[in-house]
């Protein structure tokens, strides 16, 4: 905010919640499950841990949100490791990531949602590309290299954003991969 590089969003704000819980993960791979107001994405964290985050543009309490999810909610009747924790609004939109002697980069350069998991990874990329730039002794494009990396997620991700936006479209969500699992697949690794 005090270099005037924040943008407004007119989108409905979203916010995640998580939490840990001692119990031995079922699987090795994050699960996401779709409610009507939002997701929940169990990660499995260690031998007898999980972290489960919800996602929502619904202001509500964690355990509010757990309820959409009744079959994720009854395998997590083991003690609470964690408190809960949380952020937002998720989405962070700026006018540029190079002001100056100012460079942004991870989620202060400009990011959509956690609802796809590409933060870290766009972070680590977009911190390579700057000192690649800064090496080059043109800082100045980092703005394009930027761009050109994260163009593939910002799409995605907006186009799953807004899918999510329309109940009846959100719903189709899970069918769709069920039914189409070789595009699901692709759409995942397009992100990866």
């Amino acid at each position: 905010a005090l270099l005037g590089l924040e943008l407004p969003d007119r989108r409905p704000r979203r916010y995640g919640l998580r939490r840990h819980y001692r119990v031995a993960p079922w699987t090795d791979f994050v699960e996401v499950h779709w409610a009507a107001e939002g997701e929940a994405y169990v990660t499995p964290v260690g031998d007898d841990l999980v972290g489960v985050a919800v996602l929502s543009s619904r202001r509500r309490g964690y355990r509010e949100h757990l309820a959409d999810f009744p079959d994720l909610l009854a395998r997590l009747e083991g003690p609470a490791a964690t408190p809960v924790r949380g952020a937002g609004p998720l989405r962070q939109r700026v006018r540029a990531r190079v002001a100056g002697r100012v460079l942004l980069v991870g989620d202060a350069a400009g990011y959509t949602d956690a609802l796809t998991g590409e933060g870290v990874s766009l972070a680590l990329l977009s911190a390579q590309a700057l000192v690649g730039c800064l090496r080059a002794g043109a800082p100045q494009a980092y703005e394009g290299a930027w761009l050109r990396l994260s163009r593939r997620h910002r799409l995605l991700t907006g186009a799953l954003l807004e899918t999510r936006r329309h109940r009846a479209s959100a719903r189709l969500i899970v069918p769709a991969a069920q039914r189409l699992p070789a595009l699901f697949g692709a759409a995942v690794h397009a992100l990866a």
